[in-house]
């Protein structure tokens, strides 16, 4: 990484609670490239000053991280087809101070259920209704799922986002023991298992239903082996984690900021780099 200098362009991610994925991710594709860029994390105590400040301070780039991919809807000027689809914000791109956002969480979500040839006759529980879960719905519908189920206490939120994808909503996980109580695909969308979090240790998911599923997704980034995981991998469940989502999201975002693409190689590196901390 270049030495701090008047020239260099900044890229910021807001999130609240930061992580080092996508600081780790971005230097390290900047330092391979030779770019004379930095990216740095942040933790906002207030939204508008911090998205004020990246259309007053020149900041090219800003990532958009729970609680805040909602909320920045109001404080951009441009909603590309990716975010302004879903009503979700996970990109910022500065151009000369008007502020462009978008969405690559969709891309990663429909990337990683193509890749992992997930069936799109499964039966689907998605647990929560924020941000992500849009982009989530979004991709699910989009690929030919039909037999999804939201869970969502917030039953404003968990309503319009299943009537909106023509899915069913539900404020609880059905019973083990109910009729309706398994689900082929599990995919947890909620800060649960999260690293820093007050549900850190804990299971997005009973174990009869992990027991009960074909394929565990969770999109937590932080740790990659979050207790879903763990215990999906345990029971011998295809898994699909947020390590993966952050990746291919990240990887879109730095395509956005710098207009290049890297080289497969020098993403596994990036990949590589990220993970090893």
């Amino acid at each position: 990484m270049p030495i701090l200098n008047k020239d260099m362009t900044l890229c910021i991610s807001l999130s609240a609670r930061p992580s080092n994925n996508g600081t780790r991710f971005h230097n390290h594709l900047y330092e391979q490239l030779g770019l004379n860029w930095i990216y740095k994390a942040f933790a906002p105590t207030d939204l508008a000053q911090a998205i004020a400040g990246v259309r007053g301070l020149g900041i090219r780039g800003c990532a958009v991280s729970m609680p805040f991919k909602e909320d920045v809807i109001a404080l951009v000027d441009v909603m590309d087809p990716s975010a302004k689809a879903i009503d979700s914000v996970n990109t910022i791109v500065n151009d000369g101070g008007k502020l462009t956002a978008y969405n690559t969480d969709y891309t990663a979500i429909e990337q990683l259920l193509e890749r992992n040839a997930v069936p799109t006759d499964n039966t689907v529980w998605l647990l929560g209704a924020g941000g992500m879960a849009k982009a989530t719905a979004a991709a699910l519908r989009d690929a030919g799922f039909r037999h999804v189920t939201i869970i969502a206490r917030n039953e404003a939120a968990g309503r319009a986002l299943a009537g909106l994808y023509g899915f069913e909503w539900r404020a609880v996980l059905p019973a083990p023991d109910s009729a309706e109580g398994t689900a082929d695909l599990l995919i947890n969308v909620t800060p649960v298992g999260m690293a820093g979090g007050p549900e850190s240790g804990a299971l997005s998911f009973p174990p009869e239903a992990v027991a009960a599923a074909k394929v565990v997704f969770d999109v937590v980034a932080l740790p990659a082996e979050t207790p879903l995981i763990k215990a999906a991998r345990a029971a011998g469940k295809q898994v699909i984690t947020g390590a993966e989502v952050a990746t291919i999201q990240a990887l879109e975002q730095f395509v956005l900021y710098t207009g290049i693409r890297p080289s497969d190689e020098q993403v596994r590196a990036a990949e590589e780099f990220m993970r090893a901390q």
